[in-house]
């Protein structure tokens, strides 16, 4: 589980754990991840905590070494790891866009590379990536995100097609807002891009939102521990909303 020490990545670590997995948490915040693996281990459950700079195709490569000379073939990749922020078209600064496309994409495409050469064929290999339903629809002022997001779709529906006949599938979830220090920080930059209090965006954000509230990190981990499971082995390619009704595309 790529990202996995804080917010969305944490809860699928923690159930894809208590379904009976072993579980390496990977993140560049050695900070995020530690803390998460000892929590986990507390729990008398299995997790590694692997700091890793998915930008790095070096340490991609001694991530996945690792893993499978602790654990065997890996049968299962979340790519969940992910950042945000405001990259508008006039910033003089390229560097936030480039941050975000190295995060997002070329990490996800690194670490699939590399774990796909130890997933086993035929035997319920999972890739499940963590999109956004800005996967489905723009928002003014993060287009390097909404980039990404759209990207990770076509991803998984190309590569779904590509290691279909090695029995292994993919698949995008795509959370709405969820309650997590990530949509804080949305929330905050998203409420000064307006003017406004994030109290206020906030309001407008959950008025927005059919089922009237934020998800829990927890509703993510559940659905995403379901597409890792025998019981889902007949879905693949598919980019799955779960977000309250924000979208139905």
């Amino acid at each position: 589980v790529t990202g996995g020490g804080t917010g969305i990545g944490k809860a699928i670590a923690l159930s894809l754990c208590k379904s009976g997995a072993s579980v390496a948490i990977l993140s560049r915040n050695a900070a995020h991840i530690e803390p998460a693996a000892a929590q986990l281990s507390e729990l008398g459950l299995t997790a590694l905590a692997l700091p890793t700079d998915l930008r790095s195709k070096a340490q991609v490569q001694r991530a996945v070494a690792e893993v499978v000379a602790k654990w065997g073939p890996i049968h299962i990749l979340v790519n969940n790891a992910g950042i945000s922020g405001l990259s508008r078209i006039d910033d003089e600064d390229d560097g936030k866009w480039h941050d975000i496309i190295d995060t997002n994409l070329n990490g996800m495409y690194l670490i699939t590379k590399e774990v796909l050469k130890h997933m086993p064929d035929n035997a319920g290999g999972r890739i499940i990536n963590i999109s956004s339903v800005l996967g489905k629809f723009g928002v003014p002022g993060y287009t390097a995100y909404c980039t990404t997001k759209h990207g990770m779709i076509g991803f998984t529906r190309a590569l779904a097609l590509e290691v279909v006949q090695r029995g292994i599938t993919v698949n995008t979830v795509c959370p709405g807002w969820v309650d997590t220090e990530m949509a804080a920080l949305g929330i905050n930059e998203s409420a000064a891009l307006q003017g406004i209090t994030a109290e206020k965006f906030k309001a407008q954000a959950v008025a927005a939102v059919p089922i009237q509230r934020f998800l829990d990190p927890d509703e993510i981990a559940e659905l995403v521990t379901y597409i890792a499971s025998d019981a889902a082995r007949g879905i693949t390619g598919q980019a799955m909303n779960i977000c309250g009704g924000q979208t139905m595309v």
